[in-house]
């Protein structure tokens, strides 16, 4: 194997080509330190938590195909993974794993060390997640979790400090996540009962969309009640609006019943980040108008 064929390998184990899972852990992490920082938060945390994402997503993707490495291959959207395929063996994906964690984790030594303690939990939650799903049918509560968790961080960071008002916002990211998450595994459902994977997909089977809508009902709630409680203002309110329309427009994906519209919702949550970090962003902007 070249190379750059070796290289190309690697860069699919981490899915650079694919950063929606990236932009989806980042959006309520920026929304955290901005919500932390009562506007523009420190240039050398924003540039932490940025590279920080993107570092440990990509050492989780290595986790969750190494622990699926063997049920992967039963799968049609997953049976060409490097780690399915070969092209990259185990031994070089935990090497690979290693050194991104240590990378994430050089990073937060900049912070303080209340931040560092916290990560110790990110770490467990990011490396306990793909597991879960040989469990319970409710992985998507621990991927969660995980996914929430640079929510804590960032206010540790910023301010170090956690402020009671910021489990309301780790809370309603938690409930989008399972929302987004399980509108994830409604692709891969059918060839996730013939293997024996667990997820939230097949545990609501028929009732799947109505839980779906009332994990983002409950979702919006709790993300009005982080506006409340940190004192924002129209702005930030109106992006609660806008959300509530693109969910609208992913239950419209999700009554084709196809596995592409339910992937294509699924990319649609990109969005619902951007426009809820955009409305707390623009609402310190304005003065809390």
């Amino acid at each position: 194997m070249t190379t750059s064929t070796k290289t190309g390998a690697l860069l699919q184990l981490i899915r650079f080509d694919k950063p929606i899972g990236t932009l989806l852990l980042l959006w309520p992490t920026l929304c955290a330190l901005w919500l932390a920082a009562g506007g523009i938060p420190d240039a050398s945390l924003l540039v932490i938590f940025v590279l920080g994402t993107f570092l440990t997503r990509s050492a989780g993707c290595i986790v969750n195909d190494f622990a699926d490495r063997n049920l992967d291959g039963g799968v049609s959207r997953t049976n060409a993974r490097p780690l399915v395929t070969g092209a990259v063996s185990v031994p070089e994906a935990l090497l690979l794993f290693g050194v991104l964690m240590s990378l994430a984790f050089a990073l937060v030594l900049f912070t303080n060390t209340f931040t560092v303690l916290l990560s110790v939990v990110a770490v467990a939650l990011a490396s306990t997640y793909p597991f879960m799903k040989r469990y319970t049918h409710l992985p998507q509560v621990v991927l969660g979790a995980a996914f929430s968790w640079g929510i804590p961080m960032a206010f540790a960071a910023q301010r170090g400090a956690l402020p009671h008002a910021l489990w309301l916002l780790y809370l309603g990211n938690l409930l989008w996540t399972v929302a987004y998450d399980t509108t994830y595994a409604m692709v891969d459902r059918e060839d996730d009962l013939k293997v024996g994977i667990k997820s939230s997909a097949v545990l609501f089977g028929r009732y799947d969309r109505l839980i779906i809508g009332i994990l983002q009902l409950a979702c919006l709630l709790s993300f009005y009640l982080v506006g409340r409680a940190f004192g924002l203002g129209i702005c930030f309110n109106s992006a609660l609006v806008v959300a509530a329309a693109l969910f609208a427009y992913q239950h419209t994906l999700l009554r084709q019943r196809r596995t592409d519209a339910y992937f294509k919702a699924f990319l649609h949550n990109n969005w619902v980040g951007m426009v809820l970090f955009l409305g707390v962003a623009t609402d310190y902007l304005m003065g809390n108008a």
